[in-house]
């Protein structure tokens, strides 16, 4: 006889269940389980959100799945108080603060759901499964359903991209270190003119094929950095260190107007002016931002106010676009 399929819910990394399909399909049309939610069963390598599995309908038709006898109680493994007896067996519910760990609230008191899906749990339930991948550890901040990248993870990014930047650019630099190159041209930020008539002067006594290895590295470069940009939120940096950006609102990729206009192009034009004039004053801006990032509660630096955007670490669910239903 085939097992019946035990599915576990989870919400603000709070778990819950197990429940079977029947039960499941039945919070679904009632609207006690969303499809933000996370849920895990048998088959599933890792947590899921719901509306992921469902293809974002309020019902789950697995292919296989046992029909549950009809006896089943919808809270099998969890706790059933005294109260919630009649509730049981006549509408097979169970309110959705409980269902969650949260305190309950007033009978006569109707349940906001989407004030309820923002409160900060009281409890986090670790998970009971040994095949569960984690998906946050103890020392990770969450927000909603989506684990924030680490300071350490974001800095890391930004200096591999640096990294490639120069890579990208050693060409030109192993072709100006040969030559006689006078830097106190480019110390006198009033006469910037000057500095920039040195510098093509000096682009003009270099071979031809090292200026346009250089430029084709530069742009392949930026071109590749901009593909995974708009397509997945991520910067080569982040790609390697497993991180991405998603907007503030919707924990899924950002709008191009924000992931390339305002997060990229714009911070790209900043920078340059920055490190145009001294790169110690870049290096200070980035500074600030990280440390203003580490100080705030969802990692927040100036990157992420100016474009309302979270860094976090990347999940394949980010980048599902959200449909008009949700």
């Amino acid at each position: 006889m085939q097992a019946i399929m035990q599915i576990f819910l989870a919400r603000n990394n709070v778990q819950a269940g197990p429940y079977n399909l029947e039960q499941l399909n039945i919070m679904l049309a009632s609207g006690e389980v969303l499809l933000d939610d996370l849920m895990w069963h048998e088959g599933l390598d890792q947590w899921q959100r719901v509306g992921n599995v469902t293809n974002n309908q309020t019902v789950y038709r697995p292919t296989g799945a046992t029909t549950p006898d009809a006896n089943d109680s919808i809270i099998n493994n969890v706790t059933v108080f005294p109260e919630d007896t009649s509730n049981t067996k006549d509408n097979n519910s169970v309110s959705l603060d409980r269902l969650y760990g949260k305190p309950e609230r007033s009978k006569n008191v109707k349940a906001d759901m989407t004030t309820n899906r923002h409160q900060t749990p009281h409890n986090n339930v670790s998970l009971n499964k040994p095949t569960i991948k984690k998906a946050a550890t103890d020392k990770d901040k969450t927000v909603g359903n989506v684990v924030l990248a680490p300071i350490m993870s974001r800095v890391l990014a930004t200096a591999l991209n640096g990294l490639l930047y120069v890579l990208a650019i050693l060409p030109l630099v192993m072709a100006l270190t040969k030559m006689d190159v006078d830097y106190t041209k480019f110390q006198n930020i009033q006469d910037m003119d000057a500095a920039y008539q040195y510098s093509m002067t000096l682009m003009e006594s270099l071979p031809s094929s090292t200026l346009m290895m250089s430029q084709v590295m530069v742009f392949g470069l930026f071109a590749l950095q901009l593909v995974f940009i708009t397509m997945r939120g991520q910067s080569l940096g982040k790609v390697i260190t497993g991180i991405r950006v998603v907007d503030q609102t919707t924990h899924r990729l950002p709008s191009f107007i924000k992931l390339v206009g305002t997060r990229t192009l714009l911070l790209f034009i900043i920078y340059n002016l920055l490190f145009s004039f001294t790169s110690f004053l870049g290096f200070v801006i980035i500074a600030i931002h990280y440390y203003m990032a580490s100080k705030s509660p969802e990692n927040i630096g100036w990157h992420d106010k100016l474009a309302k955007t979270l860094v976090v670490k990347a999940d394949s669910s980010q980048l599902v676009k959200k449909s008009k239903s949700e």
